[in-house]
């Protein structure tokens, strides 16, 4: 009586045997990629490309594509339920869509970056005059309105410059 049955359970049938209410056999196509816990899968799949359709298919490939070939099924039969006009096609746009937002945000980043050290490569000239002052006014960036008096020396390390808005108010950074 075991020896009838499907080899992925001794007493049960595969999922898809269930579904189509017949007996499932040694040989039964369905029985490794549909196991009796996943009744839903093969259901789906069934509604979405017919049980007919998958027999076909799975009989013209190699055993070791059937696998994929049931998973990629199941996949698309899953998608199409949800999203019945674009199935995968609905994901894998999307997808697509948000890579080429990243691609685009990154490049701007990268050319944010670049600008940031040809800016701070370009005020090195600076330097040497700010050193020479013996008192910088310096206006931080987070509240323009504070306004602090500082010492610079000759051995005052300055890690950045920048030149901003339209009186060409330069920020001093310094390392305490």
């Amino acid at each position: 009586m075991a020896s009838s049955s499907s080899s992925s359970n001794s007493n049960s049938p595969c999922a898809a045997c269930k579904f189509l209410r017949r007996k499932c056999q040694p040989e039964c196509v369905f029985a490794p990629y549909f196991p009796p816990d996943q009744p839903q899968k093969f259901a789906n799949v069934h509604k979405v490309f017919g049980a007919s359709n998958v027999t076909k298919l799975l009989n013209e490939l190699l055993p070791s594509q059937r696998e994929d070939a049931v998973n990629s099924l199941a996949y698309e039969a899953d998608m199409r339920l949800r999203d019945p006009v674009y199935g995968c096609v609905g994901v894998i746009s999307l997808l697509q869509h948000q890579l080429r937002q990243l691609q685009m945000d990154l490049s701007c980043a990268k050319s944010e970056l670049s600008n940031v050290i040809s800016k701070r490569v370009s005020l090195i000239g600076f330097i040497p005059v700010i050193r020479n002052l013996q008192e910088f006014v310096c206006l931080y960036p987070f509240n323009m309105s504070m306004r602090h008096t500082i010492s610079v020396t000759e051995t005052t390390p300055i890690v950045a410059l920048c030149k901003v808005n339209s009186q060409h108010t330069i920020y001093l950074y310094r390392v305490c």
